[in-house]
């Protein structure tokens, strides 16, 4: 069906990003470099986010990168380019945060000290990332997705694989948690 109607510039992006992935399952390198350069610095900034560390969210991002280089032929166009690679990294966080967790209660059990972070971080990414360690992980994603990279509901409900009506719960519990916290001065 013939468009009427001149092209948006995401819809432009979009046909490009598709075009781009058929060449890379043709094996082409250089269209996932483009790719990578496009989507890289809103995927790491989402999973940090999500992950409550740079560290964890570039080594999640890297992850998710070369699996999306492995799975490019999954990709059928329905949606963003965006969306798709930043839903294969909120399934490696959600994979990741699993093995954390199992591995949290072996520690506890075998009495093992816990790790430490390294990477000081500035006051105002302190009191960030303590008031979102308050939520829970998917209401973190949920406002880091909507009001930090502005995507839409439906768009980080589909990344998040949960339905609407879910992410838009998740939004307002999160967002009120939070609005409650920093008006009681919760979070210093």
């Amino acid at each position: 069906m013939p468009r009427n109607r001149p092209l948006r510039a995401d819809e432009r992006a979009g046909d490009e990003d598709w075009a781009l992935n058929q060449r890379v399952v043709a094996g082409d390198r250089a269209a996932f470099q483009l790719l990578v350069l496009r989507h890289e610095g809103r995927l790491r900034a989402f999973l940090s986010r999500a992950a409550g560390s740079e560290a964890d969210g570039d080594d999640l991002a890297q992850d998710a990168l070369v699996r999306a280089w492995h799975r490019a032929a999954d990709y059928r166009g329905q949606g963003s380019y965006a969306a798709w690679v930043m839903g294969i990294g909120w399934r490696l966080f959600l994979d990741q945060r699993r093995t954390a967790k199992r591995r949290a209660l072996l520690a506890l059990r075998d009495d093992a000290p816990a790790d430490s972070n390294p990477h000081p971080a500035s006051d105002a990414a302190i009191d960030a990332g303590r008031l979102l360690a308050t939520l829970s992980a998917q209401e973190r994603a949920a406002l880091t997705l909507c009001f930090g990279h502005g995507w839409s509901h439906g768009e980080a409900a589909a990344i998040m694989g949960v339905p609407l009506g879910t992410l838009k719960s998740l939004v307002l519990r999160g967002r009120a948690k939070a609005q409650k916290l920093t008006g009681e001065g919760g979070v210093s």
